[in-house]
């Protein structure tokens, strides 16, 4: 998306039992965005289809400002909202409606489980999305010509998708970091008291059962033991005695179901746990190894750096060097956004 000059009018089309939280990141950014500048940056409107009074996800009914076939024809993008897990009733009028706007080249995105409809319509054939982790399978099984990815949100061309929940803020600050620069996506950031911006190669995180079944009990179990124990590691042979099999048993389980070893899975974990640490707070280097489970600074760099090729000094200052410098605060009177 190139910066744009112009208010952007997106319009929000709401399915029945449509993710709450992740409508309200999406408007809520926008509106901070236009709070923080003082100007009207975007505008925005609801749409529903066949009634304007659409239930949420938490019961709560949005009466929407149009119909589908009252839509203003001057939006320039369209976020569907969908349903955790997909809701596979939508009906033919709603997909040529769609269709339709694609036409016209108007951007759509998906929030939660909107990107179903859009790849139902053969509108993301050919684009990488993303869809809410527990519908993934689904997407990918079904719509063969769509590039699915487990990130948090992607931006290809004109379509935009995301997992839903917070996700869908995050990728707001995207665009709006595209559109207006990433210094006031980040102030939008701060105001909302959100650590850092999620980026689209950030992966949602799929609880291990819903990757690998219920099927595998004791597996699950194991990783919960590593999960509840990163600051003091357990051994392989103290998480088959607690989970009640034997060594070599856990490490078949971890092999044939996630292609790793124990120790290498729980050191992973720790890994990702310091990264986390690192990024989000300022916690000294030297604290968070401990944190993790290293017993040295030195052995905890030089681990850290073979995974993820920098050291975590340098991951620290990577992050501080791009931190951009705040928006000056519009002195004028705040204007929300209007329709």
């Amino acid at each position: 998306m190139q910066a744009s000059k112009k208010p952007l009018k997106y319009g929000f089309l709401l399915l029945p039992h449509y993710s709450m939280l992740g409508f309200s990141s999406a408007i809520e950014t926008l509106h901070m965005a236009n709070w923080v500048t003082g100007k009207e940056l975007y505008s925005f409107c609801t749409i529903s289809h066949e009634t304007r009074e659409t239930p949420s996800s938490t019961g709560v009914v949005t009466v929407s400002d149009y119909l589908t076939n009252e839509a203003p024809s001057d939006l320039d993008a369209i976020f569907v909202c969908g349903a955790s897990p997909v809701i596979k009733n939508e009906s033919q009028t709603l997909e040529n409606w769609i269709k339709k706007q694609a036409k016209r080249n108007v951007g759509l995105g998906g929030v939660c489980t909107g990107s179903y409809l859009l790849a139902k319509a053969g509108l993301l054939d050919g684009y990488r999305a993303t869809i809410h982790w527990r519908s993934l399978a689904n997407l990918r099984d079904e719509f063969l010509q769509t590039i699915v990815s487990n990130h948090l949100f992607e931006v290809d061309r004109d379509r935009y998708t995301c997992s839903g929940g917070t996700a869908a803020m995050d990728m707001m600050l995207f665009l709006i970091g595209k559109q207006h620069g990433m210094s006031l996506a980040s102030n939008i950031s701060e105001q909302f008291v959100c650590e850092r911006i999620r980026t689209h190669e950030d992966p949602q995180r799929i609880p291990l059962q819903a990757r690998i079944g219920t099927g595998q009990p004791k597996l699950v179990e194991a990783v919960q033991l590593m999960e509840a124990n990163i600051q003091e590691p357990l051994s392989s042979d103290d998480i088959a005695y607690h989970v009640g099999v034997s060594r070599r048993h856990l490490e078949r389980l971890f092999k044939s179901n996630l292609d790793i070893v124990p120790s290498r899975y729980y050191l992973e974990l720790r890994l990702q746990h310091a990264k986390q640490l690192i990024v989000q707070t300022d916690k000294a280097i030297t604290e968070v190894g401990v944190e993790c489970g290293f017993g040295s600074a030195p052995h905890f760099s030089t681990t850290y750096k073979g995974f993820f090729g920098v050291s975590p000094r340098e991951e620290r200052n990577k992050i501080h060097n791009k931190s951009p410098a705040p928006v000056q605060m519009d002195k004028k009177k705040r204007r929300l956004w209007k329709k």
